[in-house]
């Protein structure tokens, strides 16, 4: 299958470029998708393109080892939940969250207003930077479930077969697959509402090669 393919206009009526347009010089973009994508590989692709880039999920777990959500954590279910290194462990909250929404939606309303901080410094960060990276990039598997799409310029939704989605996601040793994919949109949704999307069911080569599409076209809107 190609590995990509970009959508000329968006679901409001905005084109690609239009999206692209801010008052910064660097263009801000989140990249997501769903599990077992290839949403890490798609970002480490984009680095060695000349991206700066950022992973949500890395900052959840410096977040874990921060005393202000060890303490929360803690306090809301106990010490178990913490490992000997004196982070979150982050397989026990997976057993108390999942399958809880009340719980879950605890969790999400303690760590997305940080990661939306830490994810704006990243911003700045780059706007700073010299010299400045092609694009600044942040990977966020629930971008449009949180409502974070709104920060970007433009954003990209990778996107696989259903069955090497699942393959993958499985190689990894996701737990609950089923429900994590359950609470997030679709791929369908996710490509719909992202103003680029790229396809990633064949190698690494022809997904670098893709995304280099992307950032030039990205490139070219400033």
């Amino acid at each position: 299958m190609a590995a990509s393919s970009s959508q000329d206009e968006l679901p409001d009526g905005r084109t690609e470029q239009g999206a692209a347009v801010g008052r910064f010089r660097v263009p801000f973009v989140a990249l997501t998708g769903g599990l077992g994508s290839g949403k890490s590989t798609a970002l480490a692709a984009l680095g060695r393109l000349g991206a700066a880039t950022l992973s949500t999920d890395a900052v959840v777990h410096e977040l874990y080892g921060s005393d202000e959500v060890v303490g929360a954590v803690v306090a809301r279910w106990g010490p178990e939940v913490v490992g000997a290194d004196g982070v979150v462990d982050r397989g026990a909250i997976a057993r108390r969250v999942f399958g809880e929404a009340a719980e879950r939606e605890w969790l999400e309303g303690l760590l997305w207003p940080l990661v939306g901080a830490r994810v704006w410094a990243f911003r700045t960060e780059q706007e700073d930077a010299d010299p400045a990276p092609k694009a600044a990039v942040v990977e966020t598997p629930l971008l449009f479930e949180a409502g974070m799409h709104e920060m970007y310029d433009a954003t990209i939704a990778v996107v696989a077969d259903e069955d090497v989605r699942r393959a993958r996601a499985a190689a990894r040793g996701h737990e609950a697959v089923d429900e994590r994919s359950a609470r997030q949109l679709t791929q369908d949704e996710k490509a719909q509402r992202a103003t680029f999307v790229v396809v990633n069911d064949g190698t690494e080569a022809d997904l670098e090669s893709a995304l280099s599409s992307v950032l030039g076209k990205l490139i070219a809107s400033r």
